[in-house]
């Protein structure tokens, strides 16, 4: 399949997506904030810079987007392969992903616990809260 968008207006358009202060991001940051605990933002010295820091208890929340940092679940639609320039995105997200694993395993080897929350799992509140109160009643790894 070839793409719609001349290669400059398909580059502007990808310029525009952000890093920080996402949709799903801000879903988690004001539920967190809302069930009555206190964090830091994207603390840099920090291997990945996550989302999320909970410098105390030692935790952190990433946000990922399924598609950019592919969501290994099947069933998200979110996480599907584009049609074009494969030769690019490939090894793009394959890399982005790779360095997800490594930065989690730094934190932990630094001793953080971390919890991933994927796009999809923004879309039900009730589930993501659960999942956040687990996360820091320490029932889930």
């Amino acid at each position: 399949m070839v793409d719609t968008l001349c290669t400059s207006a398909r580059s502007k358009r990808m310029s525009l997506i952000r890093g920080k202060d996402t949709k799903p991001e801000m879903v988690v940051r004001r539920l967190v904030h809302s069930m009555g605990y206190r964090y830091r933002l994207h603390r840099r010295e920090l291997p990945g810079s996550p989302d999320l820091v909970f410098s105390v208890r030692r935790k952190v929340i990433f946000v990922h987007g399924c598609f950019w940092h592919r969501h290994p679940d099947s069933t998200c639609k979110l996480a599907r392969m584009p049609k074009s320039r494969h030769e690019f995105w490939v090894p793009k997200l394959e890399s982005n992903a790779s360095r997800d694993r490594r930065n989690e395993q730094a934190l932990k080897a630094d001793g953080w616990d971390v919890l991933v929350i994927w796009e999809c799992e923004t879309k039900d509140q009730s589930l993501l809260e659960s999942k956040i109160q687990a996360f820091f009643n320490d029932e889930i790894d």
